[in-house]
């Protein structure tokens, strides 16, 4: 038996679990594609500056864009529809989003540190030229990444998951580079960003506040991250490791999956608080105005 009809008959045999799922996902696509077409229109037509973070926020919220608009796709080629353009198509304006999305955020988070921890310095490491290179960097990096993937599984049976032909291979590597990598650099970015504001000295009681507002929405963004997306890549790592009967990695794989999708909403939410509080947070102490004056405008930009 193979994977794609073991995971769609345990799907077809429990009729709860597919309504669940089509529930799940439409109210995912309503809500996805709203707040992110939002976030893309507020960003791109009524802000009248692009800072560093704009450019990184309105690349996610296209990459969140594009991922929802493929899933309706993706899900349908699950039905196990064989390794067909639509199926490589779906699944690879699927892939191509979700790492992208992975990247955007760690970028945002090394934007965020750089800002914070290294004040001074952030004149000359920022700037709105420099982040928009370093998107089109991460698009090159991701799309060529993915073509490479494509070409090495098309030789060895199939690109598409569901393909009769897919045979076991060392590509899943792509998939595990492209999020392990990134949660090192997030998780150490977030938790230096969490460190600096917590040691800060605070003028008044009220940025005292602001810094620790500011400091749990930092934890709370790698929570997202870490919950959305290490349980797909453990099952994965698992699979590739240890190897799962068919049938449970294929569903784990599903389950997990949908989880991950959950992202794309929760990138918008989570980003518009964070950038109220970091434009409030990152402003330094009076007594520390005249010796960073210099560099207090790409700090006030930390997710302005």
């Amino acid at each position: 038996m193979n994977q794609s009809s073991c995971g769609s008959r345990e799907l077809n045999q429990s009729q709860p679990a597919v309504h669940v799922l089509f529930a799940y996902t439409g109210g995912l696509l309503v809500l996805g594609l709203l707040l992110n077409g939002l976030a893309l229109w507020v960003l791109c037509c009524r802000l009248q500056q692009w800072t560093e973070t704009r450019i990184y926020m309105a690349n996610l919220a296209l990459a969140d864009l594009c991922l929802l608009c493929a899933l309706p796709f993706f899900l349908y080629s699950l039905r196990g529809t064989g390794d067909t353009p639509l199926c490589q198509l779906s699944q690879g304006t699927y892939l191509a989003n979700r790492y992208m999305s992975i990247s955007l955020v760690t970028a945002i988070a090394v934007d965020r540190y750089v800002a914070v921890r290294h004040p001074l310095q952030a004149r000359r490491l920022r700037s709105p030229r420099q982040a928009a290179a370093v998107c089109l960097a991460l698009w090159a990096l991701v799309l060529g990444s993915l073509t490479l993937r494509w070409f090495l599984e098309r030789q060895e049976g199939g690109f598409c998951f569901t393909s009769p032909s897919r045979k076991n291979s060392h590509t899943p590597a792509f998939s595990l580079v492209g999020f392990y990598l990134p949660l090192a650099v997030l998780g150490f970015c977030s938790l230096q960003v969490v460190a600096t504001l917590a040691r800060r000295p605070a003028a008044d009681a009220g940025q005292a506040a602001t810094s620790r507002k500011a400091a749990r929405m930092v934890l709370a963004n790698l929570v997202v991250f870490v919950v959305c997306f290490l349980p797909l890549h453990v099952v994965l790592t698992l699979r590739v490791a240890v190897g799962l009967p068919p049938c449970v990695g294929q569903l784990a794989m599903e389950i997990t999956g949908r989880l991950s999708d959950a992202n794309c909403c929760l990138d918008a939410v989570c980003y518009y608080y964070m950038a109220k509080e970091f434009r409030e947070a990152s402003v330094l102490p009076a007594a520390s105005r005249a010796k960073a004056h210099k560099s207090q405008d790409s700090l006030c930009v930390t997710l302005a």
